[in-house]
Formats: C-alpha cells, structure tokens, sequence
C-alpha cells in the first residue's frame, strides 16, 4: 500500500500517517512524501497514492482552507480521521541570539503568533510548504530557524533551542484519511494486513462492530468503532430560514452534529457551502431519512448538486494519551 502524505520525512503529516497505518495493522507500507496538501490530495484522486493523509483542522487555528476547498472539488472519499498532538519547537544550527529569519508553513507561523511576537520582534516570517520543509531549510544557515516537530530536529540535524512554543498547550490537528471515489483494481486496495479499503468505511456501520488486523501475535481488535459521516450542502443565499430547516433536519431526529462550518462558495460574497460532521452512517434508516429530506431543502434551480456526502467513517476515539501522542519509533 502507498499513503500519500505533506512532505518531506519529519513532518506532522508523516506522525499521522504513521500512527495510523500503526493504529490499522499496516504492514509493508510505502509512505510517498508530497510537496504540499494539494499534490497530497490529489495523489490520491489520481491513483499516485492509495489513500493519502490530509490535515483539515487545528485546535488553535481552526479549519485548512484548501483542504475544505479541494474535498469539494475533487471526487475523494474520507475513509477514517486521526488526530494529532502537535509539539513546535524552535529549531536552528546556530544560538538564539543569531536568529534573523524564522520559517515554517502558514499554521506553524500562525499558531506561535504571540511567541514570535514576544520573543522574536525584529525576526523576518517565511511561510514554507511544510514544517518539515522549513526544518530542512533552517539547516543551511545559522541565522535560520525553523518552527517544527522533534522529528524533524533529529531528521535534518538541527538544535532543539525551545520546546513546545504554540501559543496554546492544547494543541491538536485532526487528519483525514481519502482514496479515490473511483473504483481501484483489486490488486491494489488489499493493504498490507489484508486492510480493504473499498470496504474500509463500512466497518463501523455496526455499533457491535470491530475492526480487526492482523499482527505478529495474531488477530488484533481496536475497540469498538463509533461511526461519522462528513458532507457538504449548498444553500440558497436569499431564501429565509434555509440554514434553520437544515439544522431542524438532524435535530428533530436526535442526529448529534460534531462541526458544521461555512465556506465561501467564490462566486460571489455572501454565497456559502457549509460542511458538516455527524454521528452516524449513512447506511443506517435514521441517516438515510435524514438526507433526503436535507436534499429536498438543500435543492435549488440554479444548483442540481446541492449534497454531496463525503462519506462515512471510524470516528477517532482517544483510548488516551498515546494515541495522540506516541513516544514509540513505529510512529514517528
């Protein structure tokens, strides 16, 4: 199996990748490192990948853009999500006191926004494709430092000069899982512990349900499996009382919401898509009741593909703070 992931190796998107392939029994795995979150994605729209490993939202700063943008754009389907402790540390060849320009990607930069601030006020802000691209770049210069994980400091040969300089302790990313929507060959959707991953989204259709893999020691199980199912509606702009109905659609059926965002359709300002994650799967009755009628308030004249169901998937569940935040070498 490939998993596609934001490149190069140390970056946060190479520890999730990792401990979900760990999480999963995956074996014989090839991780393929790509430029940035959009040659990550379509790698796996395209066939470059198997699945890929996307970042979609942090603690701190909320949900990626362009990761929102390209699941609507493009024909990929979510099949799990994993979640991610992040740890930035101030990175460098040479002291503090020679820092003069301070690189990492645009949510590293934006999530120690006060930290630069305070410490670091006269330092020049490079944004990089990744963290672990910046980490790399750091080590050609003493006066570059870059924002980045421990991973990376050990990877690219570089200093630990500050640990943990988020501005918020509680710092998390949560990643998703996708393959293409179109049908891969046999051959290639078997992972390396037999993992299907056609059918991987339905192992959780069942409350009772448990995921299994194999592992050197036999048949491993991985807990019980809550499900979510992730889409995105479009809204007349004008018509009162639109978002209300939607909302009234999961609500009168007791349907538990865990995120619903709005996103700018680009057409015009004020024109919106919102996406929404709820508890459930869409194979069941009350889900399927659900979303025919969001389809009939979602429905529009000037727009015949007002739904568009991402699908349905293992919800992360946190069994503690390994799962997040893993010491062992198979994750990092």
């Amino acid at each position: 199996m490939i998993i596609g992931m934001m490149g190069p190796e140390g970056s946060y998107s190479e520890r999730a990748a990792k401990l979900w392939a760990l999480k999963n029994g995956l074996r014989d795995v090839e991780f393929r490192y790509f430029a940035d979150i959009e040659d990550a994605f379509l790698a796996a729209v395209k066939g470059k990948a198997d699945i890929s490993v996307i970042p979609v939202e942090n603690s701190i700063e909320g949900s990626v853009g362009v990761t929102l943008d390209l699941l609507l754009e493009n024909g990929a389907v979510i099949i799990g999500e994993i979640v991610v402790k992040i740890e930035h540390c101030l990175l460098s060849k040479g002291g503090p006191e020679k820092i003069r320009v301070i690189l990492s990607h645009p949510q590293g930069l934006a999530q120690c926004r006060h930290f630069l601030k305070k410490h670091f006020p006269e330092a020049e802000l490079r944004s990089t494709g990744s963290t672990s691209h910046a980490a790399r770049l750091a080590g050609e210069f003493e006066e570059m430092a870059a924002i980045a994980s421990p991973e990376a400091a050990e990877r690219y040969g570089l200093k630990i000069l500050l640990s943990n300089v988020q501005d918020r302790k509680e710092n998390y990313t949560r990643f998703l899982v996708i393959r293409s929507e179109k049908k891969i060959p046999s051959d290639r959707t078997q992972g390396g512990a037999g993992v299907d991953m056609e059918s991987y989204s339905d192992s959780c259709m069942s409350s009772g349900h448990r995921l299994h893999s194999e592992s050197g020691a036999g048949i491993e199980r991985t807990g019980l499996s809550a499900c979510k199912t992730s889409l995105i509606v479009y809204l007349e702009k004008d018509r009162p009382g639109a978002l209300y109905e939607l909302l009234g659609a999961f609500a009168k059926r007791g349907i538990n919401l865990t995120k619903i965002e709005s996103r700018p359709s680009k057409k015009e300002l004020g024109d919106y898509y919102f996406y929404i994650d709820f508890e459930g799967h869409t194979g069941d009755a009350l889900i399927k009741d659900a979303l025919e009628d969001i389809k009939s308030k979602a429905g529009t004249k000037s727009k015949s593909n007002a739904l568009k169901v991402l699908g349905s998937y293992p919800a992360f569940k946190n069994s503690g703070s390994a799962s997040v935040n893993t010491e062992t070498q198979e994750t990092q």
